[in-house]
């Protein structure tokens, strides 16, 4: 276990906080996954692909999150010590991607999910075949073929 949080916490976070927008909770959600991954070891339980598993994980409690999450006013963001950013650039490469993963949902279902997996994921070639139960080259021509279609719609729109 501890080899799988040396590999993967890096990326986890990186999702989390991708996905939460908050560093403090995004690190308790990484926590928690490998928690929940510990426990469900102890109890007997047996994980054929960790990474694969530790995704799942995180994006059920970030699911759970997002369940449980409540908006807050502006006035009450600027409060706590919130101060929008000045960094032009970053702002653009920021937009620039979420333009990107909005266009991912244009994509066909088949493309969609294999191009998720690979670059949100930042899962392998091999571990997406597992999960989807297809080889590894069908993963990887859906892959390109989606990346292809995933260039032509951002060419179109911008």
């Amino acid at each position: 276990m501890a080899t799988a949080h040396h590999d993967f916490e890096k990326g986890l976070k990186a999702r989390a906080l991708f996905k939460v927008h908050d560093k403090v909770m995004s690190d308790d959600l990484v926590q928690d996954t490998f928690m929940k991954t510990w426990s469900y070891l102890v109890k007997g339980g047996k994980i054929d692909m960790m990474k694969a598993f530790l995704y799942h994980v995180l994006n059920n409690l970030i699911i759970d999150e997002y369940r449980r999450h409540k908006t807050n006013s502006l006035e009450v963001l600027l409060e706590k010590g919130f101060e929008p950013a000045s960094d032009h650039s970053r702002i653009f490469e920021i937009l620039d991607g979420k333009a990107t993963i909005l266009l991912i949902q244009l994509l066909p279902d088949k493309y969609q999910k294999v191009v998720r997996m690979r670059y949100i994921q930042d899962l392998s070639l091999d571990e997406i075949a597992v999960l989807t139960g297809e080889t590894k080259n069908a993963v990887a021509v859906q892959l390109h073929r989606g990346l292809k279609k995933l260039r032509d719609l951002y060419e179109h729109r911008f």
